[in-house]
Order: structure tokens, then C-alpha cells, then sequence
């Protein structure tokens, strides 16, 4: 399974629902939960969690990205997950989507600014 293959799928304006449910559809297939709650008390979620890891997506307005960073967090401080991944368009594609989208290369160096902040093993995927 290679998710984000789709050679029909063109990243640009507008494409964002496409891709998640591109993505959607592909996990669902390997049995991942999605919208998946961090607290049962407060309506907070991440794309999916499936055994001990989270799978995230984003695909909109660069300040979420540091929230959606957060919540997993959280999850790992709560023993939830033992890693996560964070899907993210790559700079140009972000860019090709519209304007102050979060993109892979920001996160990354976000991610060493709080190396000592946001501390859950987190695999960084870079899609185009």
C-alpha cells in the first residue's frame, strides 16, 4: 500500500477534500478508525489511530499545524501511541493549494525549535 500514490489525483486549489479522502479511503482499508477523540471529554481529534500509532493529515492553514502537534502530543504524554505520523504537503505543493498552507519543510524546522516541547516520535511524510 503506497498512500499517497494516485496519479490521477493533481494537488492544487481546491483538492484538499480529494486528497483526504483519498487518504481516507486508503487507511480504511488497513482497518484505521478515524476521527479519532484524545480525551473522551473534550471533542479533540486526530485523523486516525490504529494499535500504538496516530496518523495525522493536514492539508489547510499553516497555524493549525502546531496544534495538530499538540494533540499528538498529548497522546503520546497519555501513553496513547508510542509514534505518530504527519502527513503535509512539501512547499511547492502547499503553495499550488493556496496561500499560508502548513507544509512538510515549515513542520520540520518547527519541530527542532521544540525538540524539547513536542517530544513524541513523529514520522514526517511529504506529499506533492
Amino acid at each position: 500500500m503506497d498512500v499517497f500514490q494516485k496519479p490521477d489525483l493533481t494537488v492544487g486549489p481546491g483538492s484538499t477534500t480529494a486528497i483526504r479522502d483519498h487518504v481516507k479511503a486508503e487507511l480504511a482499508a488497513e482497518g484505521w478508525p478515524f476521527d479519532v477523540k484524545i480525551d473522551q471529554s473534550y471533542d479533540l481529534t486526530v485523523f486516525g489511530v490504529k494499535d500504538d500509532l496516530s496518523f495525522h493529515l493536514q492539508t489547510g492553514n499553516a497555524s493549525r499545524a502546531p496544534y495538530d502537534l499538540l494533540k499528538l502530543q498529548h497522546l503520546w504524554s497519555a501513553r496513547r501511541i508510542e509514534a505518530a505520523a504527519l502527513a503535509l504537503p512539501t512547499k511547492q505543493a502547499a503553495a499550488s493549494i493556496g496561500s499560508n498552507i502548513a507544509s512538510f519543510e515549515r513542520i520540520m524546522n518547527e519541530l527542532r525549535l521544540f525538540d524539547r516541547t513536542i517530544t513524541v516520535p513523529i514520522f514526517l511524510i511529504g506529499f506533492e
